[in-house]
């Protein structure tokens, strides 16, 4: 039987913790969150693509849509803007606040070339939609195949 030395649970927890603080900085850096949360808020977007469009949804509630702006440079399309913190009641006590404020900027590489002039953009119940055509060569095309 081969003797064991005893370790303190201390010891254990220690030791966890350093492993998981050079996971933390394996992944982030050594910023102690990551660069998301650092930098203020940041709108949920989802990307989806069909055959003729690339179509991106930002969810902007409570934003108003002249606070916003759209670009495109070369592949890359950025979302910025602001939303504005609402006037509080000077008497009022906050027991719970989570609601994000303040500017964001989101941008994302398009992996093919669109028409920059047939790109629209509507702001609906708190959801900005782009609609980014494809350009012609960018659309995917189904190939018959034929059997001989």
């Amino acid at each position: 039987m081969d003797l064991l030395p005893l370790k303190p649970f201390s010891a254990e927890l220690s030791n966890f913790r350093k492993e998981m603080d050079r996971l933390w900085k394996r992944f982030f850096g050594d910023a102690p969150f990551a660069p998301g949360f650092l930098e203020g808020w940041a709108p949920t977007v989802d990307i989806s693509e069909t055959p003729k469009e690339f179509i991106v949804k930002a969810e902007l509630a409570g934003v108003d849509p002249k606070d916003v702006e759209v670009s495109l440079s070369g592949d890359l399309l950025t979302i910025k803007g602001e939303k504005k913190k609402e006037e509080e009641d000077k008497d009022a006590e906050h027991y719970f606040a989570e609601r994000f404020w303040g500017t964001f900027q989101r941008s994302f590489k398009l992996p093919a070339s669109v028409q920059e002039d047939k790109i629209e953009a509507t702001f609906k119940k708190g959801v900005l939609k782009i609609r980014l055509p494809k350009v012609a060569e960018a659309q995917h095309k189904k190939i018959q195949i034929q059997v001989k």
